[in-house]
């Protein structure tokens, strides 16, 4: 426990839906993503990790894909890290980031890769990741691609 709050991987279903309610709370209502776009074919096989507080409530989650980053399959992809509003500033963020480069370390990945908001390019930089290539735009946001060596 760490802040008030334990972050997890994901082993049962009610995890699973607190980490998609999550997602559609930050993604789909507040960001106005498509939500037929926020859910895909690789939820089945990523690792999710999940926030949850001292009393039960999921505060943030994220998933780790690998196998998805061309021409580098020691590579894992972070991706789907959402924290609610009410737990923003108190460190979710980055425990879920660390949660997440210690499950690839665990699977033998050597980096992580992400696609990064680009109002979020400061948070992931203070963990580590450095941006390459240009922006994007991912659901209609703005984006970079970043990496992290593990």
């Amino acid at each position: 426990m760490s802040g008030g709050f334990v972050v997890r991987e994901v082993v049962d279903p009610a995890d699973r839906e607190a980490c998609f309610a999550v997602r559609k709370e930050v993604f789909v209502v507040e960001q106005r993503v498509p939500e037929d776009i926020e859910y895909d074919a690789h939820d089945a096989d990523a690792v999710h990790v999940l926030a949850v507080a001292e009393d039960g409530r999921p505060l943030g989650t994220g998933r780790l894909l690998r196998g998805t980053v061309p021409d580098a399959p020691s590579t894992g992809s972070l991706g789907r890290l959402a924290v609610t509003r009410a737990a923003r500033g108190l460190g979710v963020g980055a425990a879920l980031v660390r949660a997440i480069e210690e499950v690839a370390r665990g699977r033998g990945l050597t980096a992580v890769d992400l696609h990064a908001q680009t109002h979020a390019l400061g948070f992931y930089e203070r963990l580590g990741y450095e941006a390459y290539g240009p922006e994007f735009p991912d659901a209609g946001i703005p984006h970079r691609t970043m990496r992290r060596a593990l």
